[in-house]
């Protein structure tokens, strides 16, 4: 009998863990209508292949009036990749077409809206600093984090 039990708390044990290892190749970020991502450092574990982050509008706004998207580029790049966005226009989702700076992005969502963008963890480097922000006009000066690759 407490063998019995034993392999069936291991079993369960075993069935836990593994939704738990693929959570970690995933993020929610939420965006609100002050213009503030609620997670500001991600650290993607190098052992994903891939990253999905799923970026969730928790304000009641349009997007035409507080539109928020998500843009990862290097450090150094955001702040032109940004520029560009802005003068790609809405249209586009502020992100310049074939722009390659850009590593991963969303589309443009209003107040309630959710979308996602994975990124291929073999384009992060070890040691480079990655930004991600909403290119929505006047929205990237604030609204951003740091992503960084991990152990």
């Amino acid at each position: 009998m407490k063998k019995t039990l034993m392999t069936l708390a291991l079993l369960a044990a075993g069935g836990i863990a593994a939704p738990a290892m693929a959570a970690d190749c995933a993020v929610t970020v939420e965006g609100n209508d002050q213009m503030q991502f609620n997670v500001k450092n991600i650290e993607v574990p190098k052992s994903c292949k891939s990253y999905t982050v799923t970026l969730k509008h928790v304000g009641k706004m349009p997007k035409s009036s507080m539109g928020h998207n998500m843009v990862l580029t290097t450090t150094a790049d955001a702040t032109a990749t940004a520029a560009d966005g802005m003068k790609a226009g809405a249209a586009a989702d502020y992100v310049k077409a074939g722009d390659t700076r850009v590593i991963a992005h969303t589309k443009v969502i209003g107040g309630g809206e959710t979308t996602s963008m994975t990124i291929d963890v073999a384009k992060l480097k070890a040691g480079t600093d990655y930004t991600y922000f909403c290119s929505f006009p006047g929205h990237s000066f604030i609204m951003k984090g740091v992503l960084k690759l991990g152990a």
